[in-house]
């Protein structure tokens, strides 16, 4: 093979690698990394020591972020899985993991705030839990599916009311689960020293996978997001895919809620989760889905959520107060939207063309 040769391949090689989709969430994720290695290098110490319970735990950012980023990493799932067959996004995520919560301490305590044992295993509670957000995912499906109403317009019911009726599920109380166990899912189990939520959006992650790699979810998704009328002629039903990834949806947010409500043993249904969703659709974003739909990267989606999560905690360590936050992220909003636009795209391929033909041309004289 010859030297030219060798060149050509490899330019060939940096430009798939740019095409790739999972490309943005790595760029950002090593800006985040290098930044924080040049500005504070101790942001990356992991040290073991003793929690509160006596029991042996990991701690340090980096664990810090693995932990926090894991309802928003589930939440990604579904929210790919959305946007990819309905071209919208799912602005409720946030309400309804408030609802989520709530029913989770509705079933363990019953009608005393403050129970001295739980009124029902804590499987009993998870299980109803993802009952009542699948069928608010099956309302919002329904609406979007059956009804051609734009997502985020039929989301924007449970986004107004879902913390209303959270706060109503439990008659306005604030219940209080003193038994730890319950605590266990939102912190440490005894004798694990890493964070259970890790454990949890790992299984989440997994299960996905697996679901995505054996079954035509994913396939079928993709379809109805890039044309749902040559989908129906394939014999897809393109209601129906909605619906069901509205329905996923709905199981991310129990999952999401559950972990949220047993990191406290509480909750409070007017900041719970609050702007989660979103991070959720950023996620999607920088992973580098496209929001109208279509085809999508779920590995790309739960990166772009760790990376949010790095970002956040990057600015937390650096005393950036929590009001700035959003200005931040819409920063990291309008680059994306920038590099991702056709017109951009389009230019920086020429660019990138031209420079390497005239690369060809001083070599060759």
């Amino acid at each position: 093979m010859t030297a030219e040769t060798l060149k050509k391949t490899g330019s060939a090689g940096w430009m798939g690698l740019f095409r790739n989709q999972i490309f943005i969430p790595i760029a950002a994720l090593l800006v985040l990394v290098i930044f924080n290695l040049i500005a504070d290098p101790s942001f990356f110490q992991i040290s073991y020591s003793l929690n509160s319970n006596g029991d042996p735990v990991l701690s340090g950012y980096l664990i810090t972020i693995l932990d926090n980023a894991s309802e928003l990493a589930i939440l990604a799932i579904g929210m790919t899985l959305v946007t990819a067959a309905s071209g919208g996004q799912d602005i409720s995520v946030g309400a309804t993991i408030a609802i989520a919560g709530s029913v989770v301490l509705r079933v363990l305590c019953g009608d005393n705030p403050r129970p001295d044992e739980m009124q029902a295993s804590i499987l009993t509670a998870f299980l109803v839990c993802c009952v009542v957000s699948m069928l608010f995912g099956a309302f919002n499906g329904a609406l979007v599916a059956f009804l051609n109403i734009q997502p985020m317009i039929a989301t924007l019911i449970l986004y107004t009311a879902g913390r209303s009726i959270a706060a109503w599920i439990n008659n306005n109380r604030l219940p209080i689960i003193s038994d730890p166990s319950f605590g266990y899912f939102g912190t440490f189990l005894p004798g694990v020293p890493i964070p259970t939520p890790i454990f949890i959006a790992l299984i989440c992650m997994v299960i996905i996978a697996l679901t995505l790699k054996f079954t035509t979810l994913g396939l079928y998704t993709q379809a109805v997001g890039i044309n749902p009328n040559s989908a129906k002629l394939n014999g897809i039903n393109p209601q129906m895919i909605k619906f069901i990834t509205y329905v996923i949806m709905g199981l991310c947010v129990a999952v999401a809620g559950f972990i949220k409500v047993t990191r406290f043993s509480t909750i409070n249904y007017s900041v719970v989760a609050l702007d989660i969703e979103m991070d959720a659709i950023l996620a999607v974003a920088l992973g580098g889905n496209a929001l109208s739909g279509g085809r999508f990267s779920m590995a790309s989606s739960i990166l772009g959520a760790y990376v949010i999560q790095f970002l956040t905690t990057t600015l937390f360590k650096f005393n950036v107060s929590s009001s700035a936050l959003p200005a931040y992220k819409a920063v990291v909003v309008i680059a994306l939207v920038v590099l991702s636009a056709p017109a951009v795209r389009a230019k920086m391929g020429k660019l990138w063309r031209s420079l390497q033909a005239s690369k060809l041309k001083k070599e060759a004289a």
